[in-house]
């Protein structure tokens, strides 16, 4: 549905996109106990929560608009500051305005500490001619919105586009999910290795590109001030001589 989601947009049947808005909501270190090898930034580096889930909600967002993050205000919090009698200095949440290529603004919330919420990743995006929102915890459906109405539309080889109906792998009403996802990347990069192309295969690039984000995202809670996000393979906040 995320794939189905990209062609309501790059179709052009959402329009110009105007706002974006996306969250990524877990409770596991909710608890002042709790404590894990990402609290040790020796370990898991700089950034906690947006690192960890944070990454994967700008790589949704710029996998599914098509457009990219050029500049993002951004600040963090730290709900205890001492875990397992360790002080934390990571993040536990984040909070993001974002600019996007072609004009669009957005918030995008990045938490570990929502109470009830274990997993729920959640994106919309609204164009001039209609909005599409996806929600991972209830991966068959698609939200799609307009001015005269609304409609939810569930899973359907026959009336999805080209590219989700090639993922969608059982008959409509069987339902699909998480691992799914998994199984999916596996075959493409499969047959990207036997010489095949298939759309939307993640490369090396696109973990550079959601690490450049990542140091764009401290940099801003760091410094109060908008930052502009580096272009892939190029970190924020570092000038780069020219030969």
């Amino acid at each position: 549905m995320v794939r189905q989601a990209r062609e309501e947009t790059a179709s052009g049947r959402i329009g110009r996109l105007l706002t974006v808005r996306g969250a990524y909501l877990q409770d596991w270190l909710l608890d002042a106990g709790e404590s894990n090898w990402r609290v040790d930034p020796q370990v898991s580096g700089r950034s906690r929560a947006f690192g960890d889930i944070g990454s994967h909600l700008v790589d949704l967002l710029e996998f599914v608009s098509g457009e990219r993050i050029v500049r993002l205000s951004a600040a963090t919090t730290i709900a205890h500051p001492r875990r397992g009698g360790v002080e934390v200095v990571t993040e536990d949440a984040a909070a993001l305005t974002v600019e996007l290529s072609g004009g669009a603004l957005g918030s995008l919330m990045v938490s570990q500490v929502n109470a009830g919420r274990k997993n729920q990743l959640t994106l919309e995006l609204a164009g001039a001619d209609g909005s599409v929102f996806f929600d991972q915890e209830h991966p068959d459906e698609l939200w799609l919105g307009r001015t005269d109405g609304s409609v939810t539309i569930s899973r359907d080889p026959a009336t999805m586009g080209q590219d989700a109906s090639r993922l969608s792998v059982v008959p409509s009403g069987h339902p699909m999910g998480y691992l799914d996802a998994f199984t999916a990347f596996a075959r493409d990069t499969y047959a990207r290795i036997g010489g095949e192309h298939p759309p939307g295969l993640p490369t090396f690039a696109d973990g550079v590109r959601a690490n450049c984000i990542i140091d764009a995202v401290l940099a801003s809670a760091e410094s109060g001030a908008w930052v502009d996000v580096a272009p892939v393979g190029e970190p924020a906040g570092v000038t780069v001589p020219v030969p």
